[in-house]
């Protein structure tokens, strides 16, 4: 698996911005969002249980995420028009406002050693990417159980301090010094 402050591989992916097949597609890279935070997120399948879930929390806290210059980025090894179906059938995610990757041929979960070889699909697989494209977290959830994308948003906030965040740090709080 991919480690800490390693570069994130590159990647050159449909992404799925909306509902409406006459403008859903975009082509999306590990060049694009530069100057951004990103957090990349992976679910196992499409038109299941627990991920859209994690899609609608993420939705949520999209402007959160905004305001701190990181951009959110789904994805799954699903292709482009499975999103597009799930968006288009489910009301929840139709207005979903990231993009979702579609890593059909399992190359950027590869590459990240998130891809469950014995399944077939992406672990439940959450990165933070730097603005200069380093990883500086990762977390895999077993697929059963959601994460908690308040908590990535806390880790983001800390990273961005740029110092030492004590346990169950929040902003605001004091960090440590050494």
């Amino acid at each position: 698996m991919i480690s800490i402050n390693q570069p994130l591989p590159t990647f050159n992916l449909t992404g799925v911005i909306s509902a409406n097949p006459t403008n859903a597609f975009i082509q999306l890279t590990d060049q694009d969002y530069a100057d951004q935070w990103k957090v990349i997120f992976f679910w196992p399948k499409d038109f299941t249980f627990v991920c859209p879930t994690e899609i609608v929390g993420f939705g949520k806290l999209h402007a959160e995420f905004l305001k701190r210059n990181t951009q959110i980025l789904g994805a799954s090894t699903d292709s482009e028009y499975v999103h597009l179906a799930w968006r288009e059938h489910n009301a929840q995610l139709t207005h979903s406002p990231f993009p979702w990757l579609a890593d059909i041929k399992k190359t950027f979960a590869t590459e990240l050693g998130i891809l469950d070889e014995q399944a077939g699909v992406a672990h439940r697989a959450t990165l933070i990417v730097s603005p200069d494209n380093l990883i500086k977290h990762i977390s895999i959830n077993e697929s059963k159980v959601g994460r908690n994308p308040a908590e990535i948003l806390r880790i983001i906030d800390a990273l961005q301090t740029d110092e030492l965040c004590p346990c169950e740090w929040q902003p605001g709080e004091e960090t440590l010094t050494a």
